[in-house]
């Protein structure tokens, strides 16, 4: 079947478009690259005609309040609308684990806002609440980077392989959350630790019950998933590996 992945040329996005195409879909990578911005409706009829899924990936350029909330609210919309016109059965949505607990922090008031939008759209949907990526491990130790000195919460982490979320991408609509996780739950200044020390990184990581995590207080159950959730196959020393082979 066509499914239209939107922001498919971004980081979850390709991995999407690969996984689909490797199943035999017709696998449309969506993005203002290819002509389709989700924010002002442009390309949005013609690459969603004969679609019967849609799986949004998109994020905002911006992490501020504002600018977030505007990404989030006018895409959901313009979507919604598509998507209505254009008989699509599924709507999939990249969210994030936690998004409830953070309303100190304006991008995650942004999220909640555009998964209100998807529950009210009309159209089948699941929304993927996923934890932190691999991918991003990097930046999270930049975040608490002090005089080549890592500062970070203690707060308990499962961060999972891109490739893991892209996979749970692919299910029937569950017209509700589903939360994806790592298969490891570390305190995140430990982790990041492994993760500096196998990039080979001579940054020191301490932890500290006081450090934000850009910007918002976190704690043992802010940014791990709730009963049951899908867990990813990948830990990181096999993530870690894959990645020093590239």
């Amino acid at each position: 079947m066509k499914i239209v992945v939107i922001g498919g040329s971004g980081l979850i996005g390709t991995k999407v478009v690969k996984k689909l195409a490797d199943q035999g879909h017709e696998a449309l990578a969506a993005s203002p690259k290819s002509g389709v911005d989700a924010t002002t409706g442009r390309g949005l009829a013609a690459a969603l005609a004969h679609a019967a899924v849609v799986v949004d990936v998109s994020n905002s350029p911006s992490f501020e309040a504002a600018p977030a909330l505007s990404f989030f609210e006018s895409s959901g919309r313009n979507l919604a609308r598509a998507e209505r016109d254009a008989g699509v059965r599924h709507h999939v949505a990249l969210s994030v684990v936690g998004t409830e607990r953070q309303k100190d922090s304006g991008y995650f008031r942004a999220k909640l806002a555009q998964e209100r939008l998807i529950e009210t759209s009309g159209v089948p949907y699941t929304i993927i609440r996923a934890t932190q990526f691999f991918e991003f491990l990097g930046a999270i130790a930049d975040s608490g980077t002090e005089d080549r000195r890592v500062r970070l919460p203690n707060a308990s982490f499962q961060p999972i392989a891109a490739e893991d979320v892209a996979k749970a991408a692919l299910g029937s609509p569950a017209d509700g959350m589903v939360e994806i996780a790592g298969p490891e739950r570390l305190p995140m200044s430990e982790l990041i630790a492994r993760y500096l020390r196998a990039t080979h990184d001579p940054r020191q990581v301490a932890g500290d019950p006081e450090a934000r995590y850009f910007g918002s207080r976190v704690d043992d159950r802010t940014l791990v998933p709730g009963e049951n959730p899908h867990l990813g196959a990948i830990r990181l020393e096999e993530w870690l590996r894959e990645w020093r082979g590239r």
